[in-house]
């Protein structure tokens, strides 16, 4: 959740605000003297290894919003995904031109097959990755339409058993005003979506710039005319939801909260735990039996976002 950032800090500043307008010099007076709240942490739980039907995960598949590849790289980025070490490695937000990508990376052994996709126009905007283990059958670039295909947002790799697509979707921007442009794209985006999925399962995955209920952010009630919690972008979601797709983490965890995925730089917000949930694993509805677990791995450093885990058993 990058471009419009600013707005999201107002968000955050706004909220901090109306927390802190008491209402009279006593409440206030009160309120400098109140131990402060500890923050509601999120514990990830155990990885489950098995599908609902019994199977056994053999599919891992992590997703990170790295917030500027090189920048990431610097910050022990890779030493990470090495512990982790899933099959496939999706990233976004990377603003890297190919010719500007770190060797660290693009060196990488444990994944031989590596597929950069950036702006056409802009340096150092956009951009997303992926690295495969194992070949995929295709892979393509964008959604077929060049109005979003040259902020470099979309790769698509075919598999066997699914598809699987890592999409930065855009931020509705400071002030909403890109919010048009947004509509726009999420309708696109599930026109191309739901024609892949007539031809195979897909998994979706990425930053989708919007927290889709209250209960995947902090700060609901501050943050309905900012960006990524507008009536529009969530009911964005939801249209996509509808169409035959399901929200994985809320599928096994339809109750969890404060459960997030990205946390603005501002106001020590991720040490309180004040933050949004961006980032997603989308699967097909017919893919559900495969499902296993899908983890937000909130401790792994190097980015305003974390990553996330996907365990699938295709």
């Amino acid at each position: 959740m990058k471009r419009g950032k600013k707005a999201e800090e107002e968000g955050a500043a706004a909220v901090a605000d109306e927390e802190n307008d008491t209402g009279s010099a006593s409440t206030k007076k009160a309120k400098k003297t109140k131990e402060p709240e500890a923050p509601i942490l999120y514990e990830d739980p155990p990885d489950k290894m098995t599908s609902k039907d019994g199977r056994d995960a053999n599919m891992k598949i992590t997703s990170w919003n790295v917030d500027g590849l090189r920048a990431w790289v610097k910050k022990k980025g890779l030493d990470w995904v090495r512990e982790e070490a899933p099959d496939v490695l999706c990233l976004q937000e990377t603003k890297c031109a190919d010719k500007d990508l770190p060797a660290d990376i693009t060196s990488m052994e444990e994944y031989p097959h590596k597929y950069w996709a950036a702006s056409d126009e802009k340096g150092g905007y956009s951009g997303v990755a992926m690295l495969c283990k194992t070949e995929p059958i295709k892979v393509t670039y964008g959604i077929g339409k060049e109005e979003h295909d040259k902020e470099g947002r979309v790769i698509t790799a075919e598999f066997e058993d699914f598809y699987l697509v890592t999409a930065y979707v855009p931020n509705s921007g400071r002030g909403l005003v890109r919010l048009d442009y947004r509509k726009t794209w999420d309708a696109d985006f599930q026109s191309y979506l739901s024609e892949l999925d007539i031809q195979k399962p897909l998994v979706l995955c990425g930053d989708l710039n919007v927290a889709h209920q209250e209960i995947d952010l902090k700060n609901p009630k501050g943050n309905k005319k900012n960006a990524g919690f507008t009536p529009e972008e969530r009911e964005g979601f939801t249209q996509l939801l509808s169409s035959g797709f399901t929200d994985s983490f809320r599928e096994l965890y339809p109750e969890q909260t404060h459960a997030y995925t990205f946390w603005t730089y501002m106001m020590n917000s991720r040490s309180k735990n004040v933050g949004w949930r961006l980032d997603y694993f989308v699967l097909s509805s017919s893919l559900l039996p495969s499902l296993c677990d899908v983890k937000i791995r909130n401790k792994a450093l190097g980015s305003d976002h974390c990553p996330i885990t996907l365990h699938l058993a295709v």
